[in-house]
């Protein structure tokens, strides 16, 4: 990003060892208006063999640089059209990167980055720096990676980051009426919470007073730990806003990446959404109303509808040469996988440092480092299986009987993101799916109270899936009754030579389903077995 008169204009830069000194090309100097001035000089330019090509006659004024580094520059005017911006040996020479040649990526920074530009790089746009009250709380991170401390800030990680590509836009569709929400009463020490809330984020700089024509309510919802979650009501908002459709990932696909890796790395991201800016000129539609006022955000706040699929994009684009190889991520999530310690290492240092050049932070207190086994997502996972979480299947196990169809719904909700662990899911939790319709009255019956203890108790015998091995044979089995289909993905341990399984997959018939004959049904759950797998049958 480059400043040029409090104004910002991103652009890429070219990292050229062969180029001696950097450059800027002439029609960017033109485009963005940039001061130039007259070197004492002219600089002959040559080609690698020798042959001379140009000369430089101007060099720009000092321009803030900002993004990976934050610093002031002056370039050089020369022709480069297809890279605009070139950062040659002279100020490699200074930044003295790590480059990995294979793969055209900057491993590593210097020392001095990490204390000097790649500081002040995190620290936000101009308007939000501020100095550091206290250095990140390390002791829970291995020492082999305290030199990018940063990356574990705090302070940093609540400071106003400046604009990028990323930018959460909030459009609206046509003609659509601006919603209205209530003023939310709230206890003594929800309004506590709320006043040193309001004075923080405004301290921050993450909002600002608002003469929004918008004022979302806002109120508090508890945390586990007892304390108080500020949220705001942004149903009305989300309901007129155009859906960004960029997707976010499959959980049923998320692991397959980890095959057999054996060591674990787990980070969670401090403050997510606050680490994107809301775009210029969109601030006001993000208003929320308070009693101590009306205020508006700078950043991505929680409860906008695009928010999961904005963030997903950035961490993708940040991660994207990562993923799938040693890295999974789901939104502030990420998990680093690998087999031996000593590569587990280097692709630890090289998220991190990747992390940092971006300005996303991590919270070190949320972090598992170089473990064999690690939760990530409600799942655990060791040496290439994969189980459910304990304390999620305790809940589970320990859910009262439901007495109203809402609590019905959020038990059903709950026990399928485990319905990969259990046979034939759909069938047992038939009699209670079908209490779920609201055309006919909730009511609780001898068959339903069979169904719930049913799938209770299938919860604690839910087997360990193995992770499926392409190289190996896999064997399908499938099972059909009145009411649903289902099927077994499985394949032979290397180990104790069994058939473990993999995966399960159940679907209720409708209607029309439900009246084929017996061999038919079957030949539907063939069908269905094999299209749900067909990523791993081919």
């Amino acid at each position: 990003m480059l400043y040029v008169n409090a104004k910002q204009f991103p652009v890429d830069a070219l990292l050229d060892s062969g180029c001696e000194q950097s450059l800027v090309d002439p029609q960017l100097v033109r485009d963005w208006g940039l001061s130039t001035v007259p070197l004492p000089e002219p600089l002959t330019v040559s080609s690698l063999d020798g042959r001379p090509l140009a000369t430089i006659t101007h060099r720009t004024q000092p321009l803030q640089l900002s993004g990976n580094h934050t610093e002031m520059i002056s370039l050089f005017v020369f022709p480069s059209p297809q890279n605009q911006v070139v950062l040659g040996h002279s100020w490699l020479r200074v930044h003295n990167p790590c480059l990995d040649w294979r793969s055209s990526r900057v491993e590593t920074w210097s020392p001095e980055c990490h204390l000097t530009c790649l500081t002040s790089a995190s620290s936000g746009s101009k308007d939000s720096e501020k100095t550091i009250r206290e250095p990140p709380d390390i002791t829970q991170v291995p020492s082999e990676y305290h030199d990018l401390q940063q990356v574990f800030s705090r302070d940093q990680a609540a400071t106003l980051p400046p604009h990028c590509p990323f930018d959460i836009g909030i459009d609206l569709l046509p003609g659509a009426l601006l919603p209205t929400s209530r003023l939310y009463s709230l206890s003594k020490p929800e309004q506590d919470s709320m006043r040193k809330y309001i004075t923080e984020a405004l301290a921050n700089g993450i909002i600002r007073p608002s003469t929004s024509p918008l004022g979302a309510g806002f109120f508090f919802v508890a945390k586990k730990d007892g304390s108080l979650r500020p949220c705001i009501d942004y149903r009305g908002l989300n309901q007129i806003t155009v859906k960004d459709k960029y997707p976010l990932p499959l959980l049923s696909s998320t692991f397959e990446p980890v095959q057999d890796a054996t060591v674990f790395t787990r980070l969670d991201l401090r403050n997510a959404y606050h680490l994107v800016r809301v775009r210029q000129g969109d601030e006001w539609k993000t208003a929320f109303k308070t009693p101590l006022g009306h205020f508006e955000y700078l950043v991505m706040p929680f409860g906008l509808t695009n928010a999961p699929a904005v963030f997903q994009r950035l961490v993708n684009s940040v991660l994207g040469d990562y993923l799938n190889d040693f890295v999974t991520v789901y939104l502030n999530d990420i998990l680093i996988f690998s087999r031996p310690m000593v590569q587990h290492k280097k692709h630890v240092r090289m998220v991190l440092q990747r992390l940092l050049e971006n300005r996303l932070f991590v919270k070190a207190e949320k972090c598992e480092f170089h473990v064999s086994v690690v939760k990530f997502l409600g799942f655990v996972l060791e040496s290439g299986r994969l189980r459910a979480d304990p304390d999620k299947v305790q809940a589970v196990t320990e859910w009262p009987t439901p007495a109203t169809r809402k609590q019905l719904q959020r038990f059903l909700g709950f026990a399928n993101f485990y319905r990969r662990f259990i046979r034939n899911y759909s069938q047992t939790a038939a009699p209670l799916t079908a209490l779920t319709s609201v055309v006919k009255p909730f009511s609780w019956s001898p068959e339903a109270e069979a169904a719930f203890r049913t799938l209770k108790r299938r919860f604690t015998e839910a087997p360990v899936l193995s992770r499926p091995d392409p190289k190996r044979q896999f064997t399908v089995e499938v099972d059909a009754s009145d009411t649903g289909v289902g099927a077994v993905l499985s394949q032979v341990s290397p180990e104790d030579h069994k058939l473990h399984p993999c995966a399960f997959f159940s679907r209720r018939l409708t209607p029309t389903e439900s009246r084929y004959d017996v061999g038919d049904r079957e030949l539907l759950a063939v069908k269905l077995a094999l299209e749900e797998w067909r990523h791993w049958l081919e």
